[in-house]
């Protein structure tokens, strides 16, 4: 397969993008996924341990829940996506999750949903599949879109890394093609098995590449989450926006071996789990009224603030007081991870440290999932509606990326047939480089992006750290730009060119904001 059209190209394989493609698909409308991953399943969704919110039929709870999220946000969220959220999205689950893909949710003995509270919640409204509900939720979707009788226009493209969004102002092969309304066309995509890069034209290109946890040092999300998205879309011309909310998670297990921190779970604090020092202290009553129920930002920097106190590399999380037989089936996967890394959370307490896990700006769409370039959308942790401000709600990830997801793909249905399609004639070839690349350069400036993100990006940030930081982009930038336009595509080349980018993104917008609010945390 060379160059080629599709009506809807979707960048990415979660929950957001996986939405979209079912509601569009059912139209028969021609639909091709593109992940960089070799199996569809690698996604931050996978990873997605906690739940999803769902208030069906409840008008009291889908006002709290409105609440919930503006006070988790420290009042900064935009109240409308917030009432989207909250309105439309239990129908959406009904429809997408229960009815069509059939995901499995935990139930109790009469057969009824069991539901469970996260921090900063103020009830119980959290579906969840044990402590895998990313997964359950993937795998379903997937496998329902997977079937060729019923989806034969849904291509998936795996191991295929987007490189750059076509736009006729940047790859147009006449000078008159400037001054056309600026205007996304497709992507280039680089087949990683066979060094090809594909011209991909379509009416609508949708990006759900999720956020930008991997940039740092310790995070929990998949090694995707680079930020690809975002670097498109910032070349291309669209407007990002929030780009210096980023959560860190409070509790990631700690080891020595591994910059992908295995997620523990908030749930294990809503069920009863209990934050405790070194020195055996329960310290979180020191912070917040809401204790280890806090918002995440809180929690965070607490951990931090004993760590640092206390001059140890992690704090520990207890919930072995409850009921071994009960932990072992409501956190399977948290239970056999702690095991075979030799801590049996039964027993005894979990060693946790934060990490960065979600990145609440991103670019910037209507509550739709517009972009500001005609033709682009953008969905899921890639997007910015403004819902989570400068926090995020717990569990409400997973929501917002099957809520959008779906109503974009409706409002792509009420114009598709009147976009005609653009000659891929008149866009520019991918002009290839020969120079080989050396991964260990790549691997090295990467872990350097890496460090300069979590030690002077991360939970707290202060001007003098920030000016550090943009002395090293501005170093690393250069070589990279320079290396980029001579060496051979490689996928992790083009993630370390979009790494830096949005790095600079970050900067640039904690350099611009002066107020500490909500996950975002000014030491001066």
């Amino acid at each position: 397969m060379k160059d080629f059209s599709t009506d809807i190209l979707i960048i990415g394989s979660g929950i957001s993008g996986l939405s979209a493609a079912i509601k569009l698909a059912e139209k028969k409308i021609k639909v091709t996924i593109v992940t960089r991953e070799k199996r569809p399943e690698i996604t931050n969704t996978f990873w997605a341990q906690g739940g999803i919110i769902y208030s069906p039929k409840d008008l009291n709870d889908q006002e709290d829940l409105i609440e919930d999220i503006v006070k988790a946000s420290s009042f900064t969220s935009n109240i409308e996506a917030a009432k989207i959220l909250s309105f439309r999205s239990a129908e959406i689950i009904d429809e997408v999750l229960m009815h069509k893909s059939n995901t499995e949710f935990s139930k109790d003995e009469g057969g009824e949903l069991k539901f469970t509270k996260e921090a900063a919640h103020s009830r119980d409204r959290i579906i969840y599949n044990g402590d895998m509900t990313g997964k359950a939720i993937q795998i379903a979707l997937l496998n329902y879109l997977a079937n060729v009788e019923v989806f034969p226009n849904v291509t998936f493209l795996t191991s295929h890394t987007a490189i750059d969004l076509i736009t006729p102002n940047h790859h147009g092969i006449e000078i008159t093609q400037r001054y056309e309304e600026n205007q996304v066309l497709g992507a280039y995509i680089l087949d990683q098995q066979t060094n090809d890069v594909r011209k991909v034209l379509a009416k609508i290109t949708i990006l759900a590449t999720g956020g930008i946890g991997s940039l740092y040092l310790h995070h929990s999300n998949s090694e995707g989450a680079r930020g690809d998205g975002h670097a498109m879309a910032h070349r291309a011309g669209a407007t990002s926006t929030n780009m210096e909310f980023i959560q860190f998670h409070p509790t990631t297990f700690y080891n020595h071996s591994s910059h992908r921190r295995f997620l523990i779970s908030e749930a294990i604090r809503g069920e009863g789990g209990k934050l405790i020092n070194s020195r055996g202290e329960f310290f979180m009553k020191k912070y917040h009224s809401d204790e280890e129920l806090a918002p995440r930002d809180v929690v965070s920097r607490a951990i931090l603030e004993e760590m640092i106190s206390g001059k140890e590399d992690c704090v520990y999380l207890d919930i072995s007081h409850k009921n071994e037989n009960y932990l072992r089936s409501r956190f399977p996967t948290i239970y056999a991870y702690c095991l075979e890394n030799k801590v049996d959370l039964t027993k005894e307490p979990i060693p946790v440290v934060p990490a960065a896990h979600y990145t609440c700006g991103g670019v910037k769409t209507d509550l739709k999932g517009r972009t500001s370039l005609k033709r682009l959308y953008a969905v899921g942790e890639v997007a910015c509606t403004g819902l989570h401000g400068a926090n995020r709600l717990a569990s409400t990830s997973l929501l917002e990326g099957l809520t959008w997801g779906y109503i974009a793909g409706e409002d792509i249905l009420t114009y598709l047939s009147e976009i005609k399609d653009y000659s891929p004639e008149k866009i520019k070839d991918w002009t290839c480089a020969l120079e080989e690349v050396d991964l260990a350069l790549i691997r090295q400036d990467q872990m350097t992006l890496k460090q300069t993100m979590w030690n002077y990006v991360g939970l707290s940030r202060s001007q003098n750290r920030l000016n550090r930081a943009r002395a090293m982009f501005i170093e690393l930038q250069d070589e990279i730009s320079k290396f980029y336009k001579n060496a051979q595509l490689h996928d992790e080349l083009i993630g370390l060119r979009n790494g830096v980018e949005v790095s600079f993104m970050v900067l640039n917008a904690s350099l611009r904001n002066k107020q500490s609010v909500g996950c975002f945390y000014l030491k001066d």
